[in-house]
């Protein structure tokens, strides 16, 4: 018999390629099994909730691992002091919970949420998590381009190629612009000025390889005055991925949220 445990994490994609376990690649997967076999003193692999490219961060990343009954981890404090000090600085883990049998990390999530960061003026304090845009944009036709992609479509031009997945039909249930202020400008004072700073956020019940940065990249498309916003529903309906924008750097790009039912539910 075995146990089912769930770990909730969050990671600095900047070290690693991505979270799927790689045989040549530093992956935050492969960090993960790594750590907790050395801990526990088995082979122990993780699930994690999906896939996030090579650069991207997570904040409250959901995974689960099995244990034998006879090889359970330790009280939950002494756990995550001594997994925190074997995991790199790139990862940390928050918690650690028994679940039930049934929980699956991936499979029982109800949707997930991304968050992409842009600066629209030169910013050092910017360059590790958001993405410097030069363009002058237009947020009020951003989101009106945006609005075409709610609801349940499929995305094929938005995915990269070569996934495994058996369909490429999302539900988006929300995609929206919005202005922000980094704590380096509401807490230091740095100079600035309204709309320097600009995020996207995105919740759908699954997402596809690379869907999340092919969309802001289009988007960002629409901002500068390339196409109208009506061109976001055409784009859709072709799934030719060559027509859509071009995919926006990962280290901007934050997993930020997993819904699950029940006792998981806003992780």
């Amino acid at each position: 018999m075995t146990m089912r445990y769930t770990l909730r994490l969050s990671y600095n994609g900047s070290d690693f390629c991505g979270w799927q376990r790689q045989t040549a690649a530093r992956t935050v997967q492969g960090e993960i099994e790594r750590a907790l076999s050395t801990f526990l003193g088995t082979g122990t692999a993780v699930t994690g909730a999906g896939r996030t490219d090579t650069g991207v961060n997570a904040i409250n990343y959901l995974a689960h691992f099995d244990l034998p009954d006879d090889c359970p981890p330790d009280n939950a404090k002494d756990f995550l002091y001594k997994i925190n000090a074997i995991l790199p600085k790139g990862i940390t883990v928050h918690e650690i919970m028994p679940a039930d049998t049934g929980f699956h990390a991936r499979f029982s999530a109800l949707s997930r949420e991304y968050h992409y960061f842009i600066h629209r003026k030169k910013d050092p304090f910017m360059e590790s998590f958001s993405w410097y845009c030069r363009y002058p944009l237009d947020m009020e036709k951003m989101n009106e381009a945006a609005k075409h992609i709610l609801g349940e479509h499929d995305f094929s031009c938005f995915e990269k190629k070569g996934g495994n997945n058996l369909t490429s039909v999302c539900t988006v249930s929300e995609a929206v612009w919005e202005t922000w202020t980094p704590p380096h400008v509401s807490v230091l004072g740095y100079p600035h000025k309204d709309g320097d700073f600009i995020m996207f956020r995105i919740r759908a019940d699954r997402f596809l390889r690379n869907m999340v940065r092919a969309i802001v990249g289009t988007l960002v498309d629409v901002g500068r005055g390339r196409h109208a916003p009506d061109w976001t529903a055409e784009l859709i309906q072709s799934g030719d991925r060559s027509e859509a924008g071009e995919s926006v750097p990962g280290n901007a790009l934050f997993l930020s949220r997993i819904e699950y039912p029940g006792k998981n539910a806003g992780i």
